[in-house]
């Protein structure tokens, strides 16, 4: 399983109506988490390192990041984070 990120166009945003989803905050912080389903997220600030198995990825401000549904992973917020999210 694969953490996909990458940084959107603004047309990316307006098509997926990402001004439109839910707003999730976290503090600087470390916790396991475990996706029972697909998450795709847009960070409006902040910075994170995701883990899972050998796979290591930062998020930050600006980036669009798809977590796959059975995803085992440790999120390290190295600064507070603000984002949409969307499950599906």
């Amino acid at each position: 399983m694969k953490i996909e990120v990458r940084k959107p166009t603004n047309d990316d945003l307006k098509k997926m109506k990402v001004d439109s989803w839910p707003i999730w905050e976290c503090e600087a912080s470390e916790f396991d988490w475990f996706y029972d389903s697909t998450e795709v997220c847009y960070f409006l600030k902040g910075k994170v390192t995701v883990k899972a198995g050998d796979q290591e990825v930062t998020i930050q401000k600006g980036d669009l990041a798809t977590f796959p549904k059975g995803l085992k992973c440790v999120w390290n917020v190295h600064e507070a984070v603000r984002k949409h999210y969307r499950f599906e």
